[in-house]
């Protein structure tokens, strides 16, 4: 594990549970916030994005919250009663949902808590991939812009405008996209 902390929300009215989980999950590698009530929760995960959330089943109510927040980059696990257990896990594994048994034993439950941690990480990689890879497709779509706009008012060819952006980029040591960005400016 590294040394990051994980924000934790976990969203239960279940003192026992509150109380277990408390004792399990503490500074300085997790940072606990404990919700009682489900708008309270929304409202929260509204404000800011946890690394791991904890939802107790509570009737349903947890589930109908998990499967709602379930688009956040947050891992999301939902403590279902075991004679419920397959049924709840099989409605949410489809939202990424993971699923534990409620009540859990300890070893089980840190384990969970591992397998999360590894989700999250791989959440954030993913995540920092997928913003670099829409800011280079945001470069080329505004350098092809340039590039056209070059041609149609300039008179180049598609490589002579390439050329040029590149040539200005290196004489004045700014970035293609700033060169790019001032030739639609300049020229639009």
């Amino acid at each position: 594990m590294t040394s990051d902390t994980y924000s934790v929300l976990l969203v239960t009215k279940d003192i026992k549970i509150s109380s277990l989980v408390s004792a399990m999950l503490f500074p300085p590698m997790f940072e606990l916030s404990v919700c009682q009530d489900f708008n309270e929760a929304r409202r929260k995960c509204d404000e800011r994005v946890f690394s791991i959330v904890l939802v107790d089943f509570a009737e349903g109510e947890g589930t109908d919250f998990a499967i709602d927040i379930s688009d956040a980059a947050s891992t999301i696990l939902l403590l279902a009663p075991q004679e419920h257990f397959d049924q709840i896990s099989y409605k949410v594994e489809g939202y990424g949902i993971l699923t534990l048994t409620s009540p859990f034993d300890q070893f089980y439950f840190y384990n969970m808590i591992k397998v999360a941690i590894a989700v999250q990480y791989k959440v954030r990689v993913l995540s920092s991939q997928t913003t670099k890879l829409k800011e280079k497709m945001e470069e080329i779509r505004i350098v092809n812009r340039a590039k056209m706009l070059l041609m149609q008012v300039k008179g180049m060819t598609e490589a002579e405008a390439h050329r040029y952006i590149e040539k200005e980029a290196m004489d004045t040591g700014a970035k293609k996209i700033a060169i790019a960005e001032l030739i639609i400016k300049t020229l639009s």
